[in-house]
């Protein structure tokens, strides 16, 4: 049994398609569609269910993945012990990145700076998407480490070192009736039109899940895929926003109202899977960014 004959069909498995998991390993289709042929000849039984429109693991395949990742995690192991003695680390990272992410003391291109200076051997793959998204990609082994912004109870199987907490405000505009008060609670804010990002992404998730505790409902009116957007939304007048502040501009005429009770909170994490043990680059990638956590960050509860 090969490994590239394990890694083609573990990355087919994980993708979910044959297209993408050519693209993954940089090879052609046909290349992929051979490689679990071969392994499904030798073993003597079909590893996927092959319809027009998906691709789905047999009951001997979901039964061969564990064993194959753990084949293949061994196996990097032993390479990462050879490439050590020759005086280097190498490998690749594969990264999930926000979509918005640009946090006073979390900087990705800070993290990969520092790391490339300590690790040139090692490339970093990423991958831009929403939190929710990371964290389904973390599970299932398409990312080895992510940056999310999602709530301890939204990461079952997840392991989350806390880089930055950050209580969002309310945003509205200057006339606004409440842009001059000291505070707000959610209750008041029932009968606004809010403008959000999509439900996948980790400030929408934290406020959705605040004002559910508060036991009040929102209307979420417009939904937009950038938080630039949800500012100029606000800044015409055609709704109401909670956000971190860090993402507006100091010289914006907008006012930030903080809210009293139930206030959702960005915590910026990064994040590895429970159920596997990361390759060493992906070890000392997560090790820089510990090292450059703000020394303050509150555990995730």
């Amino acid at each position: 049994m090969e490994l590239r004959h394990l890694a083609t069909f573990t990355a087919v498995a994980e993708e979910g398609s044959f297209t993408r998991a050519a693209e993954r390993l940089r090879v052609v289709q046909s290349a992929v569609s051979a490689a679990v042929r071969n392994l499904e000849r030798e073993l003597g039984v079909p590893l996927f269910e092959r319809t027009t429109h998906r691709v789905q693991l047999t009951d001997a395949g979901r039964l061969l993945l564990p064993e194959a990742r753990r084949t293949l995690a061994a196996a990097a192991g032993a390479r990462e012990v050879v490439d050590q003695l020759r005086g280097g680390l190498r490998g690749t990272v594969r990264l999930g990145m926000m979509q918005a992410q640009r946090a006073s003391t979390v900087s990705v291109a800070r993290l990969l700076a520092a790391f490339r200076a300590e690790h040139p051997g090692v490339d970093v793959e990423l991958r831009v998407g929403a939190s929710a998204a990371h964290a389904a990609d973390l599970r299932s082994g398409r990312l080895d480490l992510a940056y999310l912004a999602l709530p301890a109870g939204s990461a079952a199987g997840l392991t989350l070192v806390p880089l930055e907490a950050e209580t969002m405000p309310l945003v509205c505009p200057p006339e606004h009736p409440l842009a001059d008060r000291t505070d707000v609670e959610l209750v008041e804010l029932a009968d606004e039109t809010f403008v959000d990002t999509p439900p996948d992404w980790g400030n929408r998730i934290a406020t959705d899940r605040a004002f559910a505790a508060a036991e009040v409902r929102r209307t979420v009116r417009y939904e937009v895929g950038d938080l630039g957007s949800v500012l100029d939304f606000v800044q015409y007048r055609l709704a109401v926003a909670i956000m971190p502040a860090a993402r507006i501009s100091t010289d914006s005429d907008l006012r930030l109202v903080p809210i009293r009770q139930h206030a959702p909170v960005f915590r910026t994490s990064i994040a590895a899977p429970t159920d596997r043990r990361l390759g060493a680059p992906a070890r000392a990638l997560l090790a820089t960014a510990q090292r450059q956590r703000t020394p303050e960050t509150p555990p995730t509860p």
